[in-house]
């Protein structure tokens, strides 16, 4: 993960410095520099537990993004699948169905 992977909903590093130059710091520097690169977690599952976080919490507008990001790292479609199944038993049906049109849109159009 990089300073460019902040596009699409989530708000570009020029936005986040307009309104604060600090969380724009905190966002490049411990995010993206520190966490993103420890060895412990492979690309791929660090996006996989952040699409779950999101899901779970219920941020729509930061999934495609995000699920673009895990599957460029790696995840796969019936990975996605396997996951959300899991989280409406731990997160909540509503949580999954409120996801689930942006999960499909990202599939979807990765397949074509």
């Amino acid at each position: 993960m990089d300073k460019s992977d902040l596009v699409s909903s989530s708000p570009t590093l020029d936005d986040v410095r307009s309104v604060s130059s600090v969380l724009e710091l905190y966002t490049t520097s411990p995010l993206l520099g520190g966490l993103w690169k420890r060895p412990q977690l492979s690309p791929r599952d660090r996006s996989r537990v952040t699409v779950c976080a999101l899901v779970a919490t219920g941020q729509v507008a930061q999934i495609t993004h995000r699920l673009n990001r895990a599957m460029d790292n790696g995840l796969t479609k019936v990975q996605v699948s396997e996951a959300m199944t899991q989280l409406a038993f731990y997160a909540g049906w509503p949580k999954v169905f409120s996801a689930l049109p942006t999960v499909k849109d990202v599939l979807e159009k990765r397949a074509s």
